[in-house]
């Protein structure tokens, strides 16, 4: 039997193209291409301004059931089905999200895909890429800094010390930093108080600049950030520091998407990176947006399960942006369906019928959630070589008679050769012109009214249950005009619960809301729930314990 390549041998035996000659396929200038290196590029703002009258292509949402150890392969499948869809004849660009470095270096490993259904250059990608995260990364904490020492100098706006609303952010896991003290030191330093960090990934700035527009945009959004409240509790806006001048000057670069290629030659766009699970887990509108005016098809990825990502896609990134999606793949495996069922990790190998019928409730779960929002969806299995023909059917049987198909792919072995049975049901849904997409809730439904929707209709939960203090300060935000605005759940993403163990489609639980945060600069108002943090943590064997270069220079253990 061949030895089985790693995904990192094979990205690094790909055969790329020049950048310019990929942007050539899409119809994107070199002029208007700035080149990072020879296999990366962004895409300059006066293109994507010149494209912005042209008609839509359709858009294809890639999502998935709630993920397990056993590993699903959203963007696996998201990268195969763009390549599948060029190999029948379709003109098609993949839009996905740029990696963070902290789960990189802790558990979950990169994304840019995996087998023969990736995103190249994968180190790079799964690295500082173009530097957009850093960018960030620094206009955050340039705002950050500034408070600090507006309140130094006098505090001249009023600043209730105790009541910054705003944290800092780096993107590594690291759990000591959630809850700090700052400014100790003595009078030198400033007035001491409470703060903490957040992982960049669930920055405000990183929602702002993946649902900004254009600079503009993106500049006025910073202003409309609010960082603290006064005594009075009246709010303190970044605009009113100066701050989204010199904010929006570090973004510059990082609003323009960034164009590379799948192992097939094929563009890809890869912009932005919110978490789904504490943040709005879409790619860049912008990026999206630019790829609709390019292609036929573009394909996208919305982070974890479709209670999470797909709700978030279709609540906040296609409300906000004015999309309107063509169709959804969901993305399962039998391994993932097994242990839904109640399968250890180590017993996955072996044949188990049943439990792949007892698991499938909760893809069961996600069809229907989905088709909620007028979209139709075709059921991804994705193909594991100890997968037996008795267990996929058992799949097909079950998604059959909950009203859709599941196709059986096998991209990760076979690259786009792998995924053409999908891509032709995808373009025959997205033909039919079956969707009927609408948001779950509308824009004047109470805030706390929106977070019950969600928990009942896409959860299946009871209630969301929180303190009276958390109800007041929703209601307090509604009569400061932001009523209207859409809700971020951050959750746990194993489960339909907020309870991590609980697997398959559990009913009946109550879902407990621990904070609130209002990001106004974003439009939305997160909704922290249960345990979740915004600060993750590493594992006790991280990922970089693994990672290294060998004597040649080349990177080992990156995946």
């Amino acid at each position: 039997m061949a030895e089985v390549k790693s995904d990192i041998e094979i990205a690094r035996a790909a055969k790329k193209k020049p950048i310019q000659e990929i942007g050539a396929k899409i119809g994107i200038p070199n002029e208007h291409l700035l080149p990072y290196g020879h296999d990366k590029a962004k895409v300059s703002a006066e293109f994507i301004k010149s494209v912005k009258d042209r008609k839509d292509g359709k858009l294809i949402l890639v999502t998935a059931i709630n993920p397990t150890p056993a590993g699903e392969g959203k963007t696996t499948t998201t990268v195969g089905l763009g390549d599948g869809l060029n190999r029948i004849g379709k003109k098609a660009i993949i839009c996905i999200r740029e990696a963070s470095l902290g789960p990189n270096f802790g558990v979950k490993g990169g994304a840019a895909g995996g087998g023969h259904a990736q995103v190249v250059p994968m180190e790079d990608m799964n690295l500082h890429f173009t530097g957009d995260f850093h960018a960030i990364t620094t206009a955050h904490n340039l705002l950050s800094a500034l408070i600090d020492n507006h309140i130094y100098w006098g505090n001249e706006l009023g600043i209730d010390t105790r009541r910054v609303a705003w944290r800092r952010v780096m993107d590594m896991n690291d759990r000591a930093l959630r809850e700090i003290i700052c400014s100790l030191g003595g009078v030198a330093n400033g007035y001491p108080r409470e703060a903490g960090f957040d992982i960049t990934v669930a920055s405000e700035v990183m929602a702002i600049l993946c649902l900004s527009t254009d600079l503009k945009d993106l500049e006025k959004r910073l202003g409309d950030i609010i960082v603290a409240y006064r005594r009075d509790k009246s709010p303190v806006y970044a605009r009113d520091l100066k701050a989204d001048g010199a904010m929006a000057v570090l973004l510059k670069d990082a609003m323009q998407p960034n164009l590379v290629q799948t192992l097939e030659n094929n563009p890809a766009f890869v912009h932005g990176g919110p978490f789904a699970n504490i943040a709005h887990g879409c790619n860049s509108v912008v990026a999206t947006t630019t790829a609709l005016k390019l292609a036929d098809y573009v394909v996208t990825e919305a982070g974890f399960g479709a209670d999470l990502g797909a709700e978030k896609f279709f609540d906040i990134k296609c409300r906000k942006a004015g999309l309107k999606p063509s169709a959804a793949v969901i993305v399962a495996t039998v391994r993932a369906m097994k242990m839904n069922g109640g399968v250890k990790k180590e017993d996955l190998g072996k044949e188990n019928i049943e439990a792949v019928k007892k698991g499938c409730l909760n893809l069961g779960r996600h069809i229907e959630n989905v088709k909620q929002f007028g979209v139709p969806a075709v059921v991804a299995i994705n193909h594991f070589t100890t997968d037996t023909e008795t267990e996929i059917q058992a799949m097909k049987d079950f998604v059959k008679a909950q009203g859709a198909e599941a196709i059986l792919c096998k991209h990760w072995a076979q690259g786009s050769a792998g995924i053409e049975d999908l891509a032709r049901k995808v373009v025959e849904i997205a033909e039919s012109g079956a969707s009927q997409f609408s948001p779950l809730y509308p824009d004047e439904m109470p805030l706390f009214e929106k977070v019950n929707t969600i928990v009942k209709r896409i959860y299946r939960g009871d209630e969301a249950i929180a303190d009276k203090s958390i109800r007041d300060q929703l209601h307090a935000w509604e009569q400061a005009g932001y009523g209207n605005l859409p809700v971020c759940m951050a959750k746990t993403q194993y489960s339909f619960s907020t309870d991590p163990n609980l697997r398959g489609a559990p009913t009946g639980h109550t879902v407990p809301v621990r904070e609130v945060r209002l990001s106004a600069g974003a439009g939305f108002v997160v909704i922290i729930c249960g345990e979740v943090m915004t600060m993750p943590g590493l594992p006790k064997a991280p990922s970089s314990e693994k990672i290294f270069l060998n004597e040649i220079g080349q990177i080992e253990g990156l995946f």
